[in-house]
């Protein structure tokens, strides 16, 4: 278990304590569009994760000494709002924020055409309305659509999810009290169709067998979310096209 933590028993009879098998996600909801002024956005939800992802752009980069004159710049600002955690958190970035906003960019970077928009900045903001731990792959999953939905050109999108270790076993997709009293955890993001893998870090210690085993799940998991993110774009220009058919 990871260092500090209180011990707590996290699997009764095979189980979890929210009733999820080791290799189960939490439910996921997704809305593509939410914000009219906004190019793309979308509502996110993993388990009581509350997540919204904002795009704006490609648009002219300012400061000017800041542009790249052969691609556009990617800024990625996660931001976690006060009341998203039972203990009220302070507004602003700290040092947590600036880590996952980084990490989060270097996650999309290698999806997005950047090279078809030199001299611009595209502004992806990711807000947590609630938190209930996997922040950041909830968040990267949410941009990743909010991007497509801005028209920016991408390879493919990019999914994400954790795995972790609680009470000696490998399991998907940790919630708050599996990350808070667990031993490990593991974020991963990747490009499903490829296997590419954009992100991974670790919290906490793995032996080798149980990583391999951890990354086989976060990948099969990274596949089903994929699957759910396509078919939400799907749905939402489907639904455009027909209301723009009914008004022809």
């Amino acid at each position: 278990m990871k260092e500090g933590k209180e011990e707590i028993e996290l699997i009764k009879e095979g189980k979890r304590l929210d009733g999820r098998g080791f290799d189960e996600l939490r439910p996921i909801k997704i809305e593509v569009g939410v914000l009219k002024r906004a190019d793309g956005s979308c509502y996110f939800e993993l388990g009581d994760n509350k997540v919204i992802a904002a795009v704006y752009g490609p648009r002219e980069m300012h400061p000017r000494h800041a542009q790249d004159a052969k691609m556009a710049v990617v800024k990625f600002r996660y931001n976690m709002a006060p009341f998203s955690v039972d203990d009220r958190k302070r507004p602003g970035p700290d040092r947590r924020s600036v880590e996952i906003s980084k990490v989060s960019r270097e996650a999309l970077d290698p999806v997005i055409m950047r090279e078809y928009y030199p001299k611009t900045a595209i502004d992806v903001y990711v807000e947590i309305l609630q938190s209930d731990a996997g922040t950041r792959t909830a968040g990267i999953n949410a941009a990743s659509i909010a991007l497509a939905d801005a028209g920016i050109p991408m390879k493919d999108l990019v999914s994400s999810v954790a795995v972790g270790k609680i009470d000696g076993e490998i399991v998907l997709d940790l919630n708050a009290i599996e990350d808070n009293h667990g031993e490990a955890d593991m974020p991963v993001a990747m490009v499903a169709r490829t296997n590419t893998i954009t992100l991974l870090q670790m919290d906490g210690r793995l032996e080798r067998e149980e990583f391999e085993r951890g990354l086989k799940l976060a990948m099969g998991a990274c596949h089903q979310i994929y699957e759910l993110q396509r078919a939400a774009l799907i749905d939402r220009y489907s639904e455009s096209v027909d209301v723009g058919e009914g008004e022809a």
